[in-house]
């Protein structure tokens, strides 16, 4: 193996043990909101969290589901307090789906605690560390290319 493949390797090493350490952070920050709420049920609160009212088919088309069984998951999270539907200004026919005070509460909640999460991690780095970690990080992104938002959406990312 020559050189650069050797840098590559160790690269691609040290990227899954961040990543792996970074999903430790998204799931723990998860444990009491996924007591109440199933993981695609966060997904829809999180879609809706960042796309504000939105039609049902076009948050069950974000979602891969079929609308008619969407619109029964759906029930489940309106009895839970999570979302409402509400009438589309421009419709009669179309239902928006929007969150509630509890359903924003509970993405905001999730939201803190994740980066609480990585602000320990960051803690135990030194300020160069700290440095350092941006800027592999943001170059990671930069290569990366930003992936389309309807795409971390429907991770509930």
């Amino acid at each position: 193996m020559d050189a650069a493949s050797t840098a590559d390797a160790r690269a691609a090493d040290a990227t899954l043990a961040a990543s792996r350490a970074l999903l430790g952070v998204v799931a723990r920050s998860m444990v009491s909101a996924l007591e109440v709420v199933t993981l695609p049920q966060f997904r829809v609160l999180v879609v809706l969290s960042a796309a504000g009212p939105t039609r049902m088919g076009a948050v069950a088309e974000r979602m891969g589901v079929i609308p008619s069984t969407f619109s029964r998951f759906i029930d489940r999270m309106v009895a839970g307090g999570w979302v409402e539907r509400t009438s589309s200004p421009d419709s009669r026919r179309e239902v928006l789906l929007e969150l509630t005070p509890s359903g924003r509460r509970l993405v905001d909640e999730v939201t803190e605690r994740r980066r609480e999460g990585i602000l320990a991690v960051l803690s135990a780095m030194t300020d160069k560390q700290q440095g350092a970690v941006h800027h592999a990080l943001q170059a990671f992104a930069d290569a990366a290319g930003e992936p389309p938002a309807a795409d971390l959406l429907t991770l509930g990312i």
